[in-house]
C-alpha cells in the first residue's frame, strides 16, 4: 500500500512539472536542424541537452504557476485537478520543487553553453514579471508567450554556436503569436461566461477578435515563411515544404474551431493527421539541407 502511496505522490510531482507540454520545447531544436549540425554528434548532444535544460526549467515555471494560481485553478473545469489545486501537493512543497527545478536547469544550461544559460535566465526573468504582470494585459500576455518560444529558439542556436538567423526569429515569432491566441480563444470557449473569473483579461476579448488576431498571425505566418525559402536557401527545394506549413496551421486553426475548441497545449499529442505532417515536413526539411 506505501509502496503504491509513494508512485502516485512521485507521479503528482511528475504531472506539477506538465511534461505534456514539453513539446512547447521543441522549438530548442530548431537551431540545430536549420544550422545543418543535426549529423554532428557533439552538436546533437548540446541541443538535446539545451532542450532538457528548458524542459526543467519550463517545469519549474509551471510548478511556480500553479502555486501563484491556485484560486483561479479551482473554478476551472480541468484545471482543478492539477496537483496544488486539488490539494495532492502543499503550496510549500511545490514551491521548493520549483526552486529545485530552476535550479537544476540553469546549471544545466550553463553547462551547455553560457548563450544557453543566458537564455534560460532570461526564460525565467520573463515568467517572473508575465505571471504577475503581463498575464494580466491583454495583447502583451500572448506577445509575452511568443517571446517565451523565442528564447527557446535563441538557446537551440546558442546551444550548436552558430549564427542567429532573423528568420529564425520572425518565423517562430509569428507562430508562436498565432498559438498563443488560439489559446487564449481555447479558454473562452471552454469557459464562457465563466472567463474573467479565471483570468481577468479575458474580459477584454472575445471569440470574434481572436479569430481576426489568429487570421492575422496566420497569413503572416505563412508568408514569412515562404519568404524565408525564397531568401534563405540558395536551392529553392525549400520551397517544396510550403504546402506542410500551409496544411499544419490550416489543420491546427480547424481543431481549435472543432467542438467549441480543442485544447492547443495537447492537440500535437492527439492528432495523428498533424503529427504526420510535422514528420513529412521534417522529412523535406532536413533532405533539402542535408542532402541536396
Amino acid at each position: 500500500m506505501e509502496a503504491g502511496h509513494s508512485l502516485g505522490f512521485s507521479a503528482a510531482y511528475v504531472k506539477l512539472a506538465r511534461p505534456k507540454q514539453w513539446t512547447k520545447n521543441g522549438f530548442v531544436l530548431a537551431g540545430l536542424v536549420f544550422s545543418g549540425e543535426a549529423l554532428e554528434a557533439s552538436s546533437l548532444v548540446a541541443a538535446l541537452l539545451a532542450f532538457a535544460a528548458f524542459c526543467t526549467l519550463s517545469g519549474a515555471v509551471y510548478a511556480a504557476n500553479d502555486v501563484l494560481d491556485v484560486e483561479e485553478d479551482r473554478k476551472h473545469p480541468t484545471k482543478r485537478n492539477r496537483p496544488v489545486a486539488s490539494g495532492l501537493i502543499s503550496p510549500r512543497a511545490a514551491t521548493a520543487y520549483a526552486v529545485l527545478l530552476a535550479v537544476s536547469g540553469l546549471a544545466l544550461a550553463f553547462f551547455v553553453a553560457p548563450g544557453v544559460g543566458v537564455a534560460g535566465l532570461a526564460y525565467l526573468i520573463l515568467q517572473a514579471v508575465y505571471t504577475p504582470i503581463l498575464k494580466h494585459q491583454p495583447i502583451l500576455d500572448v506577445m509575452s508567450i511568443s517571446a517565451g518560444f523565442v528564447l527557446r529558439a535563441l538557446a537551440g542556436a546558442a546551444a550548436v554556436a552558430v549564427a542567429i538567423s532573423p528568420w529564425l526569429i520572425v518565423c517562430t515569432g509569428l507562430l508562436t503569436l498565432f498559438l498563443g491566441f488560439s489559446k487564449r480563444r481555447h479558454e473562452l470557449a471552454v469557459l464562457g461566461n465563466i472567463a474573467s473569473a479565471h483570468r481577468k483579461n479575458l474580459r477584454e476579448y472575445s471569440v470574434e477578435l481572436l479569430d481576426e488576431m489568429m487570421s492575422i498571425m496566420v497569413s503572416a505566418t505563412i508568408i514569412a515563411y515562404t519568404m524565408y525559402t525564397f531568401f534563405a536557401h540558395e536551392d529553392r527545394w525549400m520551397m517544396a515544404s510550403i504546402p506542410f506549413v500551409v496544411y499544419g496551421v490550416f489543420r491546427y486553426m480547424l481543431l481549435v474551431h472543432r467542438d467549441g475548441g480543442g485544447n492547443p497545449d495537447t492537440l500535437l499529442l492527439r492528432d495523428r493527421p498533424l503529427q504526420i505532417t510535422l514528420l513529412l515536413w521534417l522529412a523535406v526539411v532536413m533532405t533539402v539541407i542535408y542532402f541536396v
